[in-house]
């Protein structure tokens, strides 16, 4: 899915759901470059549609995550189960930061711990550097993974800039996918830099996990771990350049990324990487926002503690 028609779709979704007004949905889809009468259109389409395709998405997933996942990956799957992630610690502060990027200096978020089992990058949703992905940042690093949450919207004067989170999608929509490649390079590079020797992970949300197959795609040997949550991957995705262990989070009722679910496998099956792909039962799209309204604390807390497992298996020194 490009990630323009992704973004659009988001806006869908949002309105669907409740998330946001009409009126604010027709200002999104224009500011992504739509017509009023087509912007109407998608949103008539996604209230046909997106209700009887999470509908559908219910018979359509496994009980059984690992059942119908390739030789590799179901072994990988019984290996994390075996186990067990230890009790998610206290969040760290974590502070403000500014690091050369590519094209100026980039902003980001960064928090050190007390211990350092490896480092983390955590890319950010179609809603910029928020509050949410900073505590992400936090969370991971009081258990023991310093990370640095990245702001893609740092050529633009960061988040905060823009005036509201309906302003960062055409953005994000503009930006070529060679600037944010660049972007979260640099942000690995920052990372090396700021806990030396430390192996290197990835996670990202929503637009920010289809930020993680993009990286993927474009061949990053440096990562050791990569966690993208539910992010549409690359139609004609390429991992033969990586070396990561993937752990790919989907929601049951996320039929619009979900599409691209048995693509994202077969691509890394085909790269020959350890990988699991995990869909958690009842929940849709942005599941693990606790500031969104389709936050699932069950299966939220689920999804960290299969993180920390995964991050403990491939990520710790």
């Amino acid at each position: 899915m490009a990630l323009r028609e992704y973004l659009t779709s988001e806006v869908g979704e949002d309105w669907v759901d409740g998330l946001i007004s009409r009126r604010e949905a027709i200002r999104r889809l224009v500011l992504l470059g739509m017509s009023v009468p087509s912007a109407s259109a998608l949103l008539a389409a996604c209230a046909a549609e997106i209700p009887a395709s999470r509908a559908a998405s219910s018979s359509a997933v496994s009980p059984s995550p690992a059942a119908s996942l390739p030789a590799t990956a179901a072994s990988s799957s019984a290996a994390a189960s075996a186990t067990p992630g230890r009790s998610p610690a206290s969040p760290v502060a974590g502070e403000a930061i500014m690091f050369a990027g590519p094209r100026g200096q980039l902003q980001g978020y960064f928090a050190l711990g007390a211990d350092a089992n490896g480092a983390m990058l955590v890319i950010h949703e179609n809603r910029g550097l928020t509050e949410h992905i900073r505590s992400v940042a936090s969370r991971l690093a009081g258990d023991g993974y310093p990370s640095l949450a990245i702001d893609l919207l740092s050529e633009e004067g960061g988040t905060a800039a823009l005036g509201g989170e309906g302003n960062v999608p055409p953005v994000l929509a503009a930006a070529s996918t060679d600037r944010l490649v660049g972007d979260m390079r640099a942000g690995l590079d920052e990372l090396a830099r700021r806990v030396p020797g430390a192996k290197l992970g990835i996670t990202g949300f929503c637009f920010g996990g289809g930020m993680v197959w993009t990286l993927l795609d474009a061949g990053e040997p440096r990562l050791a771990a990569a966690i993208p949550f539910y992010g549409p991957a690359p139609s004609d995705a390429d991992f033969s350049g990586d070396k990561a262990a993937v752990l790919g989070v989907y929601a049951e009722l996320d039929a619009r990324v979900n599409a691209s679910r048995e693509t994202a496998a077969a691509a890394l099956e085909a790269a020959g990487l350890t990988h699991e792909i995990k869909t958690y039962p009842g929940v849709d799209h942005a599941f693990f926002n606790d500031t969104g309204g389709r936050y699932d604390a069950t299966q939220a807390a689920a999804a960290y503690a299969d993180v920390l497992a995964w991050l403990g298996r491939h990520l710790a020194a």
